[in-house]
């Protein structure tokens, strides 16, 4: 009688999913660690969430409430022996939703306004593809329950600064719009009437879908969705608002408004709310906040006043804000491109208000960590030391605690070590582990170097260069071994590590 073989698990990364190694984690966390200090410095406190939230409170960020373990990694709980349905949960989709819960759950705690910054991983359940996963972090900062748009420059402030703390000043932008400006243009172009806001309700979701779409459609494309609608490449067609041309024009001009100067911008979008209430006040918010900015020193090489900002327009509830990195980096097909967008945020009133029923004013920022990071090593700008540990490799197992001592004594330094620890009896292989491990140096004693009280030090970093280019004078100059009493062998590592 035969046994069924048991079949093997295949040993690969979920779909939409990736590992994080060494030198990529150790990078990561060195900037995060320099965001929280710039967060910590303007006195937002750290705050942790569970990863799994109801999906209940995530509410209106699903794709689909209507099928709740849509967009979202989601399960429903044993309801138990009554039989009774239990509750759907889910993988945090942001870092705002929780935050929205924390603020209601405990309002009678905290204090108010309430200012956190929160860092970590998120999850969505969308098709991947390049450079697009289902797991990647966020890295968030909100303050919660003040009005006033002092809080919203702050945030802007504050973002500026994180870009200049980590060596990126000249090469960044925050740009800044608001959404009642943009509401005032709607009226102006007859897609908002102030006395029935439901009226016009599914041509104002066109209308904002539709200028979202200007950076991939261009004016032409959006144009036609204003208006009739638009044929893609494919043949489909996407029903348009139904604008007039005159109304187009009016939205269109909106994204285009920006001047030399903040205060023209202003005048300009001004003039295009017309005798709108709420695109006045959309306006003075605007104003409010790039003399906030300017006082403080944030002038337009680093803070501007931009109504082309159109993301999350139909989210936020006021001020509108995104930061861009201005610098050119190669893509795929080697043509040169901006980096682009790094982090967005805005204004959001009434996310609170769904638990408690009372709005509660909130505004803040997201910093995609993984962008960012990406943009840090394209300029160089990665200051964690992802370089491999010093190895003491292993000439005589019966010297172990030789070998411990040394490599206890270069810890005590500060210095990242390790003995290695593998089978010992092939040199060879233990210098092709350190090199796997990149590390700088290596350490080696035999009993015959043990007996003479000296060690050989060896600079793997000069070594990979001789081998590549240097020539026998530099070879000479600066021999890549050297052999040195085992008192100098914290100082002569020192020295090598540079």
């Amino acid at each position: 009688m035969s046994q069924t073989k048991q079949r093997r698990p295949k040993a690969e990364t979920p779909k939409g999913f990736r590992d994080y190694f060494g030198a990529e984690v150790t990078a990561r966390k060195e900037m995060l660690d320099r965001i929280a200090r710039v967060y910590h410095r303007y006195g937002f406190d750290p705050l942790e969430t569970s990863a799994v939230e109801t999906v209940e409170a995530l509410g209106k960020f699903l794709p689909d409430v209507d099928r709740p373990n849509e967009g979202v990694f989601a399960w429903q709980e044993d309801g138990g022996a009554e039989g009774k349905a239990g509750d759907w949960l889910a993988l945090r989709y942001d870092l705002t939703a929780p935050l929205a819960r924390v603020a209601a759950q405990y309002r009678n705690d905290l204090p108010s306004p309430y200012r956190r910054y929160a860092m970590g991983p998120v999850w969505r359940n969308e098709k991947p593809g390049p450079g697009r996963f289902r797991q990647f972090y966020q890295c968030d900062a909100d303050t919660v329950g003040a009005s006033t748009v002092a809080a919203d420059a702050e945030i802007c402030a504050m973002l500026a600064d994180v870009f200049e703390d980590l060596g990126l000043g000249g090469d960044f932008v925050v740009r800044i719009n608001n959404r009642k400006v943009l509401n005032g243009v709607m009226e102006a172009a007859g897609v908002l009437d102030p006395s029935d806001p439901s009226k016009f309700e599914a041509e104002r979701g066109i209308v904002l879908r539709a200028i979202d779409k200007l950076d991939r459609l261009g004016e032409d494309g959006v144009r036609a969705l204003l208006g009739e609608g638009r044929r893609d490449e494919s043949g489909d067609f996407t029903k348009g608002a139904g604008l007039l041309a005159s109304s187009a024009d009016v939205v269109l001009a909106f994204t285009a408004a920006r001047r030399d100067t903040g205060a023209a911008t202003c005048a300009e979008l001004r003039r295009l709310v017309g005798e709108s209430k709420v695109g006045a006040e959309g306006v003075e918010e605007l104003e409010e906040m790039a003399a906030l900015l300017a006082d403080q020193g944030y002038g337009s090489d680093r803070v501007v006043i931009d109504p082309s900002v159109v993301r999350g327009l139909g989210y936020y509830t006021g001020p509108v804000f995104e930061a861009e990195l201005t610098f050119e980096i190669l893509d795929e097909k080697g043509r040169k491109r901006q980096f682009g967008s790094v982090a967005g945020g805005g204004r959001y009133d009434d996310l609170v208000k769904r638990f408690t029923g009372q709005a509660v004013p909130a505004t803040g920022i997201s910093i995609g960590v993984d962008r960012l990071l990406a943009a840090l090593q394209a300029k160089g700008r990665v200051v964690a030391d992802t370089s491999g540990p010093v190895v003491v490799t292993v000439m005589d197992r019966s010297r172990m605690s030789d070998y411990q001592n040394m490599v206890g004594e270069l810890r005590r330094a500060g210095i990242r070590a390790e003995v290695y620890l593998g089978n010992p009896k092939n040199f060879g292989n233990q210098l092709k582990y350190a090199d796997k491990r990149g590390s700088p140096v290596a350490i080696i004693q035999g009993s015959d170097e043990a007996a003479r009280g000296v060690v050989q030090v060896k600079d793997l970093v000069l070594g990979a260069r001789i081998a590549e280019s240097a020539t026998l004078e530099e070879w000479k100059d600066r021999p890549a071994q050297v052999e040195v009493p085992v008192a100098d062998l914290v100082a002569t590592v020192r020295g090598m590590l540079g």
